[in-house]
């Protein structure tokens, strides 16, 4: 199972890539396989604000429907309109299709709360 070294986690099973100001949020390899296949993906508007450890949307797959969390506080600045029409790339590639939403984070104190690749993966397999 892939879980890039240069994410962090939380542990609701979200990744968080650091780009500069801004943070770009997904779901893990392991949230979407314990899913099966995504059918649909509610995402928040742009300039609508998160809260950390707060839903900000939700994945539909064939099993269930399950809420996405905020792993970060902030100001959503850019949403992944595709996976409106291919949700199926949540499956497919959740580490680089499947990007979720762009934060610019309000306290980038919690940054500090996330988990390493090597803490996330430890916890999956406990």
């Amino acid at each position: 199972m892939s879980i890039p070294k240069e994410l962090r986690y939380s542990e609701e099973h979200e990744w968080v890539k650091t780009e500069g100001e801004k943070i770009r949020v997904g779901i893990t390899h392991f949230a979407q396989s314990e899913l099966g296949d995504i059918v649909f993906v509610e995402l928040p508007e742009v300039g609508d604000t998160v809260t950390a450890d707060e839903p900000f949307g939700s994945v539909e797959s064939v099993k269930t429907v399950s809420e996405l969390y905020a792993p970060l506080s902030g100001k959503v600045v850019e949403v992944n309109e595709e996976l409106n029409d291919n949700p199926e790339f949540v499956n497919e590639s959740p580490y680089e299709k499947a990007w979720m939403i762009v934060i610019e984070p309000s306290d980038a104190g919690e940054m500090d709360s996330l988990m390493t690749a090597d803490q996330y993966e430890e916890m999956i397999n406990e």
